[in-house]
């Protein structure tokens, strides 16, 4: 049990992968329990969102100490969310629920985590987008690995 366990949390914290892998490799794999391994996988991806998001704080804060770091940052970072604060500002929240949410290599919790600190967006709205991301993502996984993949071929044109 407590393997299984450790196994789910690892492959969750693993950038591109997170639930995405996690589900499918405890249902089919792991043979654990659906809601289980649904209600696991999403807790720790969610936990995962302020840890990446406020490293990311830290580690910049740092980095622009140095004046070269500092001089690029504030020309293209800080110039960039002024310019699109407005946008930001009336979709940044949603938008970055769906981005997150998209159960697809190279979306989730890493990288909404980083496109919130570019964008400026502030803590709770993203940890809002994040808890609604990855339960967009979550469910879809779920339902995908519960399902098959043989299920979506309605979807498909056949040729």
């Amino acid at each position: 049990m407590w393997q299984n366990l450790w196994q789910l949390i690892l492959i969750t914290f693993l950038p591109f992968l997170e639930l995405r892998a996690s589900i499918p490799y405890g249902i089919l794999i792991l043979n654990m329990p659906w809601f289980e391994v649904y209600l696991i996988c999403i807790v720790i991806n969610f936990l995962l969102a302020p840890i990446v998001y406020y490293f990311l704080y830290w580690f910049v804060d740092i980095l622009v100490k140095i004046p070269a770091i500092e001089k690029f940052y504030d020309k293209i970072v800080i110039r960039t969310q002024r310019r699109i604060h407005d946008k930001v500002e009336k979709y940044g929240e949603w938008g970055l629920a769906l981005f997150i949410g998209v159960p697809l290599p190279g979306s989730g919790v890493y990288t909404g985590a980083l496109a919130a600190f570019l964008l400026g967006v502030n803590p709770r709205k993203f940890m809002i987008s994040a808890l609604v991301g990855v339960f967009i993502a979550g469910t879809a996984v779920l339902l995908v690995t519960i399902t098959g993949v043989e299920s979506l071929q309605f979807l498909l044109k056949k040729v």
